[in-house]
């Protein structure tokens, strides 16, 4: 009787149990078990927002100022505004390039570290309304924006936290230990009244003031603005000064409440700036803090940031994906086209399978020229690219597949729960397909991440073959596989954190290239050849990209200067 009161009890207990919710943020409770805490994590999703960004796959980057004309990185706020002696500017040919390499969104930096303005600001004389730019009267966001609509790309700034301009000048705002008094944001300026009557009280100091201005006059003049980009990086400091970042937010999500903010708890960086990719990167993820109340986010570079490990060691879990972001070129300000090298194609393809396909955003930097255009060299890559993509993922091999309709039917919101111990979809053609990449999505919008290790079987010569294997899925996962010809299909999940829901199986077929290739010779005469890969010195975590984009082809040498053939070595 007593165990069976015990039991009733206890029956009682989990019917009053509230059910684990969906939330973009979930509280680990100090009593919480590891099966617990792996439970919440299953139920962690993006927001609305969050989702916009990862469906946007492949985006750009946009340095230009004062550094493309001094040649240098970082700037030191010191420089004549003249400097920038732009005279032709068309955006028009960026976004143009941009659009046919499949780039949705770019975002330019209206502010670097130098504190250079970029567009017609009210609150200083530091930008383009000091050169000779179209008198001083030159707006760069403006026309931006303007080509973003014509070409049907989404639009996101980069406001540098960090300005050397107000920390370098007298009169500086940075660091000027001004007291925190009541402000209105925006502060009016005589002749330049604001269209949106939205106003804001704060209390903040002089530069977190002058960065509320700016932030209004971005998000209500320009059009919709979809990302805003907080940089973390900070040449110099003074006078202790600290970012108001709840005030921030407040206005940005009243302004552009379509916007993501990177560097803070919508956008995390990859902890690289090379594309490299982690081998399983899990947007769901641990902080010791509240990541929605917190206001300084730090950068995370660890290998491994999301595994049951790291979860178990944290107090909330929050989803909150990666941007996977490099330059086409050798640095991130344009400097020279005969001097500053420029990534292949193979190279750019590579990152954005890797990247797309490893569950982040591709964020690639264009660096105008001083012409104030996109130089051939990167706009010939950027076709070339989005050729690549067009070729490899326009086509859909499943298309006449049978059965299994929700993860066949291109339908983002429709997806399939697979019960069972062994979870498992087999997937069969009409006639055998020739492929050699398979992409494979969960309904993170809605079931969150799940999936932690999976493999792909074809069925060849009468029985099933693994011809891949990877770790978790997340938003995308792009198998990549030398060439297989099968009819059948099978999709393994071999460890998952709660029932898999599978969004959405495509099959694709890359026409392989042949690699490029590098020679060296050491000193004693002994020659290396082996495929290229441009890391620009930048340590990556990534694949063998010839195994990837050059499989099939096989390299025949001589040493005496003869032509090879397919008999040489």
């Amino acid at each position: 009787f007593a165990a069976l009161l015990g039991g009733l009890f206890a029956m009682q207990a989990a019917a009053q149990e509230p059910p684990v919710t969906y939330r973009n943020t979930v509280a680990i409770e100090p009593g919480d078990t590891p099966e617990t805490i792996i439970e919440k994590a299953a139920h962690v999703v993006p927001t609305a927002n969050q989702m916009e960004a990862l469906r946007n796959e492949f985006i750009a980057f946009i340095h230009f100022g004062p550094n493309t004309f001094t040649r240098m990185e970082w700037g030191s706020g010191k420089e004549d505004p003249k400097i920038f002696a732009l005279r032709e500017l068309d955006t028009d040919q960026w976004c143009e390039a941009m659009k046919a390499a499949g780039i949705r969104m770019v975002v330019l930096t209206v502010k670097h570290h130098d504190g250079f303005v970029l567009w017609q600001s009210r609150y200083t004389r530091h930008g383009i309304m000091s050169t000779d730019f179209r008198d001083g009267k030159g707006d760069i966001l403006k026309d931006l924006s303007a080509s973003c609509q014509k070409y049907g790309l989404k639009l996101g700034v980069y406001l540098s936290p960090a300005d050397l301009y107000q920390i370098e000048n007298p009169e500086g705002l940075y660091g000027n230990l001004s007291p925190y008094t009541k402000r209105t944001i925006p502060r009016e300026v005589p002749d330049r009244p604001f269209a949106n009557k939205t106003r804001f009280e704060f209390v903040v100091d002089d530069y977190n003031e002058y960065y509320l201005n700016q932030l209004f006059e971005l998000l209500t003049e320009y059009g919709p603005i979809h990302e805003v980009w907080l940089d973390g990086a900070h040449p110099k400091r003074k006078g202790g000064q600290r970012y108001n970042y709840h005030a921030w937010k407040e206005l940005i999500h009243t302004l552009a409440p379509q916007a993501v903010v990177f560097g803070r708890e919508d956008i995390r960086w990859c902890g690289n700036e090379a594309g490299g990719t982690r081998h399983t990167e899990w947007n769901v993820i641990p902080y010791q803090e509240n990541p929605d109340t917190m206001s300084n986010f730090a950068d995370l570079t660890d290998f491994d940031l999301g595994s049951r490990e790291q979860l178990c060691k944290g107090k909330f879990l929050h989803y909150q994906p990666a941007e996977t972001n490099t330059s086409i070129r050798e640095g991130w300000f344009y400097r020279d086209d005969s001097l500053q090298r420029v990534r292949s194609t193979d190279d750019v393809f590579d990152m954005y399978e890797r990247s797309v396909g490893g569950n982040s955003i591709f964020m690639l930097n264009i660096p105008p020229n001083r012409d104030g255009r996109f130089s051939d060299t990167d706009v010939k890559v950027l076709k070339e690219t989005g050729k690549r993509i067009e070729e490899t993922y326009g086509t859909d091999l499943l298309d006449r597949a049978e059965g299994l309709k929700e993860v066949l039917d291109h339908n983002a919101d429709t997806y399939l729960l697979l019960e069972g111990a062994t979870p498992e979809i087999i997937i069969t053609t009409p006639e055998p397909i020739t492929l050699n990449r398979l992409a494979i999505q969960e309904a993170v919008a809605t079931q969150g991440e799940r999936v932690e290790q999976h493999a792909l079987d074809a069925w060849i010569d009468g029985q099933w073959t693994q011809i891949a294997q990877a770790t978790n899925i997340g938003y995308k996962r792009i198998l990549r596989f030398p060439d297989v010809t099968t009819d059948r299909l099978r999709i393994r999940i071999l460890s998952t954190r709660h029932t898999p829901a599978i969004s959405a199986v495509t099959a694709h077929h890359y026409k392989a290239r042949p690699p490029r290739l590098s020679a060296r010779r050491d000193l004693e005469g002994n020659v290396t050849i082996k495929p290229m890969r441009q890391n620009f010195g930048w340590k990556a975590h990534g694949e063998d990209i010839a195994a990837n984009l050059s499989a099939g082809f096989k390299i025949h040498y001589t040493t005496d200067g003869s032509v090879p053939t397919a008999a040489s070595p």
